[in-house]
């Protein structure tokens, strides 16, 4: 059989990051749940199974969707200083993209294992991600959880008031997204 490749975007699901909030102050900080809208997934296939994966993100693309907790509700205006500084954080001038690259794809009971390297802010990192797999008939629903510690990548989680309240160091990412089966 010979080689395939699927390409996924947006369109075909949603990424999101989801931050947590932490020090003396935390209670007047929000959780953030936060979109990232531009961003492009490619599975190259080979005997009928993905041997390859490729996300790219682009960082700007980035929009704050809401927050959990607080002193009171996330504005308009609060969202659009949350991305500013979330951009900032992310040094998005600089590191405009986000990727990630699975070199190695098993299969496991209910998915796949994809092993390969996370670029974020300049710097890459090995990564395992556990990627669910459920057939709905003529599409199959991927979905998949994964912290990343902004740390690990050089990366100084927000904070402020002195430091009293400041963005948890792991945040969580979420993907979901249905594509054709094959």
């Amino acid at each position: 059989m010979t080689a395939q490749a699927w390409t996924l975007d947006a369109s075909a699901g949603q990424l999101l990051v989801h931050t947590g909030v932490t020090g003396p102050a935390a209670k007047t900080g929000h959780r953030l749940t936060i979109a990232m809208n531009s961003w492009l997934a490619t599975v190259r296939w080979s005997s009928g199974e993905p041997a390859e994966a490729e996300l790219t993100v682009e960082v700007d693309s980035l929009q704050v969707l809401g927050g959990e907790g607080g002193l009171k509700a996330l504005s308009g205006p609060e969202k659009t200083l949350a991305r500013s500084n979330a951009l900032k954080v992310l040094d998005a001038d600089r590191f405009p993209q986000i990727r990630f690259h699975a070199g190695q794809i098993d299969k496991v009971e209910d998915g796949y294992r994809l092993a390969g390297t996370l670029e974020i802010h300049g710097v890459t990192g090995e990564r395992v991600i556990d990627l669910h797999v459920e057939d709905l008939g003529e599409a199959w629903r991927l979905s998949c959880e994964a912290a990343v510690a902004q740390s690990d990548f050089g990366i100084k989680p927000y904070s402020m008031l002195m430091g009293l309240m400041k963005v948890v160091d792991t945040v969580t990412v979420s993907f979901t997204a249905e594509a054709a089966n094959r």
